[in-house]
């Protein structure tokens, strides 16, 4: 293992003396209080300098490099925006890195996905197992002794030297007064958390510098040429015909009434209409793209036929018809209600989900394998999910709605203030806008209290220095700057509601019944009269 490997003994105990300093970086920058800030940008990047401190043969290698440069770049992302989906990305990225110092080039995401997998689950145990392979190695050298070989040897000096200064304390009163002294307190709960993430950030930073990896992975699964059980070129060819009649009804409808705007038949109403179909036709194109991947398989003879290529091609159109109703009911019922962050990352979906149905329909068209397909959507999915990490959903939920409402009514009245104040800092300038732009006193004295708990929040988490970030900074910037160009509205006191309005006031409660003291009955005589003693005795 060490020897004449490239991973010598003096580095492997600088890895670790790397991966020591990581977790007492963590402890410092991020397990000392919440939300964190720009500091997780700055741990980071730390990591990174870590990894190629000891493993300098990275930037040699072009596709390690890349890796490198986009956890770089999502480092100082999260500077600007922490978050859990660009840490996400960035231990993507260097991992990718770390293993590419031994994996070939050009290997497809599928056998990159049982690496991950793999040093995923074997680096949990990972430092254990480079210890224990470290101490079966045969001493070169008085310098050289392994862990195991010097606990031994310390072993019998320190056990014997305790046990003499405990003898030694009870006998003398000033070494027992120095060890009083010196006793640690007890670790509070906080302690022992911070002790179990200073672990896994040590165990996390270890498996980066020292990675595991297998030669040996699995094939991509594959039905070959096996037909399947009542799957024939005539029952595909009928089969999709009756797909493309019964989705050509659907698409039909929607354009007949989603697309021309014309009144829906009933009580139905329009919002009504987009909202139930929005995510179950979605699923419909999914089950589609099933269909295809599994029916009409690559070098299949169905998938060569002529007329079953066009009956395939005319599918895949209406499925993208299909998907863009999807988007228009979404569309449709954001603007008769809200957006939210939710309604935009399932808008963001389903454009996914179209381009999933293209590149089924290309594959097939073209005879690439099962591989091509699963880069080519591992691809889209990396280029979606970075766009996510940069694009601020919540504020461009917030902008939209409080735009919106006011373009309903003239005054936002219909805004939804207990939503903003739930999307919290992304909604503050929004809130400030609203805040100066209507003339409704009532919405105006609720948008400056919402306003006002939200800026608490955030300037509170912006004061501490590990909750600080850029983007925040700008924010509170933009929030002085509409307030010197128009001050801002002190609300009206009173308890809030989480939408601003004022709490109603609470009824007082009834005061108790007061309880009549008892009166101690006066003892008779014949309570006093044993009650063996005849009468008269």
């Amino acid at each position: 293992m060490f020897g004449n490997h490239p991973f010598s003994r003096s580095s492997f105990w600088l890895k670790g003396a790397v991966a020591l300093l990581l977790a007492i970086l963590a402890n410092v920058l991020l397990f000392q209080s919440v939300p964190w800030g720009a500091v997780l940008g700055g741990f980071a990047a730390a990591w990174i300098a870590g990894l190629v401190l000891v493993r300098r043969g990275l930037v040699r290698d072009r596709r390690a490099l890349l890796a490198l440069l986009a956890a770089a770049s999502l480092a100082g992302l999260m500077v600007e925006r922490p978050g859990l989906l660009p840490w996400m990305l960035f231990g993507l990225m260097l991992t990718l890195a770390a293993l590419s110092g031994r994996v070939k080039s050009g290997e497809p995401v599928w056998r990159w996905f049982q690496r991950l997998l793999l040093h995923g689950v074997v680096s949990l145990v990972g430092p254990i197992l480079d210890m224990v392979r470290l101490a079966r190695l045969r001493r070169r050298g008085p310098s050289r002794m392994s862990p195991v070989a010097l606990l031994k040897v310390a072993a019998l000096p320190l056990i014997g030297g305790l046990v003499f200064l405990l003898l030694f304390a009870r006998a003398n009163p000033l070494i027992a007064d120095a060890l009083d002294a010196a006793s640690l307190p007890a670790p509070s709960g906080a302690t022992v958390l911070r002790l179990i993430g200073c672990v896994i950030v040590g165990v996390m930073a270890w498996t980066t510098l020292r990675p595991r990896w297998r030669r040996k992975l699995l094939a991509l699964p594959s039905l070959g040429q096996r037909a399947l059980p009542g799957v024939s070129t005539a029952s595909v060819t009928l089969s999709l015909i009756v797909f493309n009649a019964l989705f050509a009804l659907q698409n039909g409808l929607d354009i007949a009434f989603l697309w021309s705007g014309a009144p829906l038949p009933g009580d139905t109403t329009l919002a009504d209409y987009a909202h139930r179909g929005a995510y179950p036709l979605i699923g419909t194109a999914l089950l589609a793209g099933l269909f295809v991947l599994v029916a009409l398989r690559p070098g299949s003879e169905t998938a060569q036929r002529p007329p079953v290529r066009r009956l395939v091609v005319l599918w895949v159109a209406q499925n993208m018809v299909l998907v863009a109703s999807s988007l228009l009911r979404t569309a449709d019922y954001i603007d008769g209600y809200a957006l939210t962050r939710f309604r935009i990352v399932a808008m963001v979906w389903m454009v996914m989900v179209g381009i999933g149905l293209l590149l089924i329909c290309w594959r097939m068209l073209k005879g690439r394998d099962g591989h091509w397909l699963i880069d080519a959507n591992a691809r889209v999915a990396l280029v979606v999910l970075t766009g996510l990490s940069v694009i601020d959903t919540g504020a461009i939920a917030a902008a939209w709605n409080v735009r919106h409402a006011r373009e309903v009514d003239g005054t936002g009245a219909v805004l939804d203030l207990g939503y903003l104040n739930a999307i919290g800092e992304p909604a503050l300038v929004s809130l400030v806008e609203l805040e100066q732009a209507t003339d409704d006193p009532e919405l105006k004295d609720r948008a400056a209290a919402v306003r006002r708990d939200v800026m608490d929040r955030v300037d509170r988490d912006n004061r501490a220095w590990r909750g600080w970030t850029w983007r925040r900074a700008r924010r509170l910037a933009r929030v002085e700057a509409l307030a010197a160009r128009e001050p801002l509205v002190i609300p009206l006191a009173g308890e809030r509601l989480w939408d601003g309005r004022l709490a109603p006031p609470r009824r007082p409660e009834p005061a108790p019944e007061p309880v009549a003291p008892s009166v101690p009955v006066p003892a008779s005589d014949h309570a006093l009269t044993p009650l063996t003693s005849a009468p008269g005795v």
